[in-house]
């Protein structure tokens, strides 16, 4: 237990006092920001006193209860949520070079960001690059703390960017890296129960009976078209596997789904698609249609070769199933006879 009649003690309550107070002020204006603001001089203020080594293990204790004291009508006071406080401020105040790197911007950017939001990336980030990663992201799609969670744990930060492309030969370097970052490599499509010789239209079927699912793995931006979208050129009919537009990029996006490993063909025939959705459907005020190969895997080689010489922006990313039924799956269910057979013994 601290003692109470600590003088210096005494008077830091009353300070962090006014100052919570203040943030209430401001919290009736703009919640979030705040209170992630309250947090961050709370974990400041804890950091750059002496108290908890002046008094251990019980300092976050007497803390707790006297904040609770004078603000029970506050959640987020708890003994766990104070020692985050401290651990907020301290992860993003590292180093003189992260300080500079990570600026006045980057604290507006961090008081954005919902506080279980923090607390998971807290956990769960390994630096503060990744973490940066994630807080962006977070403010850009309007992640729920679920889908940041899904993020985390399916390695965005790993994946994203990493599409074989062609984009800065055939784009302006702006448009170029906003689709580079934009496209993922893999694709976890981690919702899909379908058997192991699967066929493109059961993945183009599936795909699209979870298209909420679907579009929240590509990402950000993206609404659905079509599947299957008729095109005709020289008197024949062709067939795009899906079709979207990308709202912020303003172009339509061609996706062609491939079950096997990556052919060059593949890249030949997405650019006659690519150029008959830029003659056909594009408008003036839209930009330049981009295609998308997904395939189960490619040589990097290969692909690469592919898309050389081609001059419509074309990328090539692969996929992952993390829910194959195997293909007797149904082998292993019991008929309906038999479960009727088996409730007849436990009667």
């Amino acid at each position: 237990m601290l003692e109470k009649s600590n003088e210096q003690y005494i008077s830091w309550i009353l300070d962090l006092k006014q100052k919570i107070q203040q943030s209430q002020i401001k919290a009736a204006i703009q919640v979030n920001s705040a209170l992630i603001e309250m947090y961050w001089e709370l974990g400041k203020e804890i950091s750059e006193r002496n108290f908890e080594n002046s008094y251990g293990s019980g300092f976050f204790s007497q803390l707790s209860k006297d904040l609770r004291i004078e603000f029970p009508e506050i959640k987020g006071f708890s003994e766990s949520n104070l020692k985050y406080c401290k651990r907020f401020y301290l992860f993003y105040n590292q180093h003189d070079e992260n300080r500079h790197q990570f600026g006045d911007d980057f604290k507006k950017k961090l008081f954005l960001v919902p506080w279980r939001h923090h607390v998971e990336i807290l956990i769960k980030c390994k630096n503060l690059e990744e973490a940066d990663f994630y807080i962006k992201k977070t403010i850009e799609n309007g992640w729920s703390r679920a889908v940041l969670l899904n993020m985390i744990s399916g390695k965005l930060i790993e994946s994203q960017g990493k599409t074989i492309n062609n984009f800065s030969k055939t784009l302006p370097d702006y448009e170029s890296d906003l689709i580079r970052e934009t496209l993922k490599d893999p694709y976890i499509f981690d919702f899909i129960n379908i058997t192991e010789n699967y066929k493109e239209r059961e993945l183009e079927d599936a795909l699209t009976e979870n298209i909420s699912k679907f579009l929240l793995e590509l990402g950000s931006g993206f609404a659905f078209v079509g599947k299957q979208v008729e095109i005709s050129v020289g008197n024949q009919s062709f067939f795009i596997d899906l079709l979207f537009y990308h709202i912020k990029l303003k172009r339509y996006v061609v996706i062609e789904l491939k079950t096997g490993h990556f052919e060059p063909e593949f890249a030949g025939k997405l650019n006659f698609y690519v150029t008959a959705v830029d003659k056909q459907m594009r408008d003036e005020s839209d930009n330049a249609t981009v295609g998308m190969i997904i395939c189960k895997d490619k040589n990097e080689i290969i692909a690469e070769y592919s898309l050389t010489d081609l001059h419509k922006p074309l990328g090539i990313s692969s996929y992952e199933l993390k829910k194959i039924l195997p293909e007797n799956f149904k082998s292993y269910l019991p008929s309906i006879e038999e479960v009727e057979k088996e409730l007849k013994k436990i009667q």
